[in-house]
């Protein structure tokens, strides 16, 4: 029997990262060492207090059943937080809806929200996720170019009206991935009267929110009067306090947008491991002191790097935020061939910019997920690439 996928998963391109890690693993058994700067998984682990909360709920008998949804007092910890850091107030009952990971919810809030054939605006370059999702639900797929002469935000003026009154919600993503940039509150302002103006649901994805350096601060699109009556906010534990393989987040803000992913929650899912929950929870109330260590150990990794990239002759720019550099490729070369020379030759893995849409063309991207030294070491790498490689240049 020959089995036929749906037209919405045919949409669904394996791409770049498939065929990446395919070499990752031929030149591994071969031998080879490989330094991977491609993936933006942590490389560091929670802090000691966060293991030793889950390791205490998990020793509890009654640990282990169906958690079917969220405790309440981690929405509670959640909604503190806010107002804690950010100076938003959240109804924990209404306004917070807890998540298996940013992107469960963010693939599939487009599915819960739009029809077949609506238009979705989303940023490019911007996270695979967002294609993702949109194709899933049917949706149209309107990309919003992020250009560094405009600072990496979308023009929302130039967004056709017959494209903006179509339009039933917009994705934006800062600390941004992969372009690094940091939003400012009078951007999230004019998003705001965008919404407004063309009844749009933006979808904010603030996974990034405290990976910010040289006193850049990221503020969050809820913080601007107006914003929870247009839009959600996501968040994750992934990032902040290294918990990536637990699986936990959440979606803040339109009460009504909550309530309609929790109702496909109710559907869908059985709830989150309960010790991973206890121990978000003390991640996120006490967290404070960690999340200003490990912003200290990222801005070191970025100097390191930087600076023996310049040194290798590749000018690259410093990012204010997030554990990525995004670099134009050295003599504009395309990213993809630049990115698999690289690996073939060099044993380093970037990500090549195409992967996160058309206008990532002519960059790669570097996760600083690897010490210090290794990073030396890789910059090291591309350097004598470069030198021997001059068409590279």
């Amino acid at each position: 029997m020959n089995v036929t996928a749906s037209q919405h998963i045919q949409s669904l391109k394996l791409g770049i990262f498939n065929e990446l890690t395919q070499t990752k693993r031929r030149l591994a058994v071969l031998g080879k060492d490989l330094i991977d700067l491609s993936v933006g998984s942590p490389d560091l682990p929670p802090p000691d207090f966060i293991k030793e909360a889950l390791i205490h709920y998990a020793k509890q008998d009654d640990a282990y059943g169906y958690t079917l949804g969220a405790l309440p007092s981690f929405h509670h910890a959640v909604a503190s937080l806010y107002e804690r850091r950010y100076g938003v107030s959240l109804q924990p009952e209404t306004e917070v809806l807890q998540l298996i990971g940013s992107q469960e919810g963010l693939t599939h809030l487009p599915a819960a929200l739009i029809n077949p054939g609506d238009v979705v605006l989303a940023p490019d370059p911007g996270y695979p996720a967002y294609e993702a999702g949109i194709r899933l639900a049917g949706g149209q797929l309107v990309p919003m170019p992020l250009c560094e002469e405009n600072g990496y935000f979308p023009r929302l003026d130039l967004i056709p009206s017959e494209i903006a009154e179509r339009a039933k919600l917009m994705f934006l993503n800062y600390p941004a991935n992969p372009v690094t940039a940091v939003a400012t509150l009078d951007f999230f302002k004019e998003v705001v009267r965008f919404a407004k103006k063309h009844h749009i649901l933006v979808v904010h994805d603030y996974a990034y929110s405290e990976l910010t350096f040289d006193n850049h601060h990221s503020p969050s699109f809820l913080s601007v009067p107006g914003a929870k009556e247009v839009g959600v906010e996501f968040n994750s534990l992934s990032k902040t306090f290294s918990m990536a393989g637990c699986r936990i987040a959440y979606m803040v803000g339109h009460p009504q947008v909550i309530r309609i992913l929790a109702t496909v929650h109710s559907n869908t899912h059985y709830g989150i491991f309960q010790p991973i929950q206890k121990a978000a929870e003390v991640a996120l109330t006490e967290g404070e002191a960690y999340i200003r260590e490990m912003n200290l150990t990222y801005l070191k990794r970025r100097d390191a790097l930087v600076a023996e990239l310049h040194a290798s002759g590749w000018r690259v720019t410093s990012p204010p935020a997030t554990m990525f550099v995004w670099a134009q490729t050295p003599g504009n070369r395309p990213s993809r061939e630049f990115a698999f020379r690289l690996l073939e030759e060099a044993g380093v893995v970037l990500t090549p910019g195409q992967a996160f849409g058309e206008n990532g063309e002519g960059y790669v991207r570097i996760s600083l997920v690897q010490p210090e030294a290794r990073l030396r070491e890789a910059a090291a790498r591309i350097g004598t690439f470069l030198a021997q490689a001059p068409s590279a240049l």
